[in-house]
């Protein structure tokens, strides 16, 4: 038996991101957000179209996303609440959020600063975060306009992964490029409550063939101008 019920919110659970913004003078906002989905080397993201890190996006183009693990759970909570703008708009006043100037020094995390991030104007990362993505924004799209029981105006940003950057001992043993979730242990965000990983309860029949075939961009020579013509002609046929 089953019953039809109205959730106010619709967060079944994603990995907490932690984004990484350029303030207009030149610091660093940091901003929890638990809505995000991926496909190859590209993510989209749900915010709130009046938030701080939105107008960052809008006017920077570019950010870092970085990927909590389950014993940071403390640090992230202390970002809860909180906004970098400091006309707070309404539905965050009623939530309960301040704003705070300096993000890190408030949740203890630690900026992860260096030569590329202080003379191409990027964002800094944050050092604790085992998985770190640069990104840069594709496309601005207007969210939920339609419907009637999103009460504050929404964007799902399209970004794309230009840079990968993890601590070595979340890395799959004797691989260079898989991550092990049990080494990594996400964050999960799940209807408002936080969650890690416990273990992994069954294989995945999608595990069974080679990670490398979603990757055939990483092919070389003859192999890769093969594949990518059969790809081509491939895709063109199904995509009508």
């Amino acid at each position: 038996m089953r019953v039809d019920i109205e959730p106010a919110i619709m967060y079944f659970g994603t990995p907490v991101v932690l984004i990484s913004t350029l303030n207009e003078d030149g610091t660093t906002n940091i901003a929890p957000i638990s809505s995000v989905w991926w496909l190859g080397w590209s993510c989209m993201i749900g915010i709130d179209a009046t938030s701080h890190t939105t107008k960052n996006l809008k006017r920077n183009g570019q950010c870092v996303l970085n990927l909590a693990s389950g014993d940071l759970a403390e640090k992230v909570n202390a970002l809860a609440l909180l906004t970098g703008s400091e006309a707070i708009p309404l539905h965050k006043k009623i939530l309960g959020y301040k704003s705070v100037k300096d993000k890190f020094v408030h949740s203890g995390f630690t900026p992860q600063t260096g030569p590329q991030v202080e003379n191409e104007g990027k964002p800094s990362a944050i050092k604790e975060c085992p998985i770190q993505l640069e990104v840069t924004v594709e496309s601005f799209n207007s969210f939920g306009h339609n419907d009637e029981r999103m009460a504050v105006p929404a964007y799902a940003i399209e970004l794309k992964i230009n840079r990968v950057s993890v601590m070595p001992q979340v890395l799959q043993d004797g691989s260079k490029n898989k991550i092990d979730p049990n080494k990594w242990n996400p964050l999960i965000m799940n209807f408002r409550k936080l969650y890690s990983l416990t273990s992994e309860i069954n294989e995945s029949r999608l595990a069974r063939k080679p990670e490398a075939l979603y990757a055939p961009w990483k092919q070389k020579g003859l192999k890769r101008v093969i594949s990518n013509f059969l790809l081509r002609r491939s895709n063109k046929r199904h995509s009508h």
